[in-house]
């Protein structure tokens, strides 16, 4: 369901960008086509209408047709595609499920914990100076109130061995929360992007 408000009098041109949106994607399901292609159907729309979009574009494609989808947003991609290419320079450089591309490309674990500090600095560096000693060749990405993000490497590293490190070092360090995750597409498609030469200034 594609929930489009605006005046029946009003031209097309006139509504949003997300309403263009909606609108654009209704008229191509209509007819009931084999084959859909659809150029970033969810942009400029507010969380609720992108989910009943989303909602509407599965069910079509779950009916049995065909649905070709371009996005940037990975997000979109996890929640729409049975099937993923990534294209870096007009090339393909890979093809497979989201969970296929994340185990085959995505190297490692992403780690978020939040650090009891209490005002203190101490308790929150030492548990990041533990991190550099247990898990060599870890990255940390951000670190705000508390709060690291870290990449972790997957090489020998298991779930249950991360898990079952992390369990014990949580009272020493004043843990009050962590995460273990595996790394997701969006990190996945930005280590394909780095591999895009920087655009060259064209001269006047």
């Amino acid at each position: 369901m594609l929930i489009i408000s605006f005046s029946p009098s009003c031209p097309s041109s006139a509504p949003s960008g997300g309403n263009k949106r909606k609108l654009s994607t209704g008229i191509a399901l209509l007819g009931e086509p084999t084959v859909i292609f659809l150029d970033e159907p969810s942009t400029g729309m507010d969380p609720v209408a992108r989910r009943l979009l989303w909602d509407t574009v599965a069910r079509a494609r779950e009916s049995g047709k065909a649905i070709v989808i371009t996005s940037h947003s990975m997000e979109e991609c996890e929640a729409l595609c049975t099937r993923l290419a990534i294209m870096v320079q007009g090339q393909f450089k890979c093809l497979g499920s989201p969970q296929h591309l994340k185990s085959k490309f995505g190297s490692g674990y992403s780690l978020r914990a939040k650090v009891r500090s209490d005002g203190q600095q101490e308790a929150l560096q030492e548990f990041k100076a533990f991190v550099d000693l247990t898990f060599p060749g870890s990255i940390l990405e951000d670190e705000h109130q508390g709060m690291v993000h870290y990449h972790l490497p997957g090489d020998g590293l298991s779930w249950a061995k991360v898990f079952g490190i992390l369990e014990k070092a949580k009272e020493k360090y004043g843990v009050d929360d962590y995460s273990v995750s595996q790394i997701s597409l969006e990190q996945v498609f930005l280590s394909f992007a780095h591999l895009q030469p920087p655009a060259e200034d064209e001269g006047p």
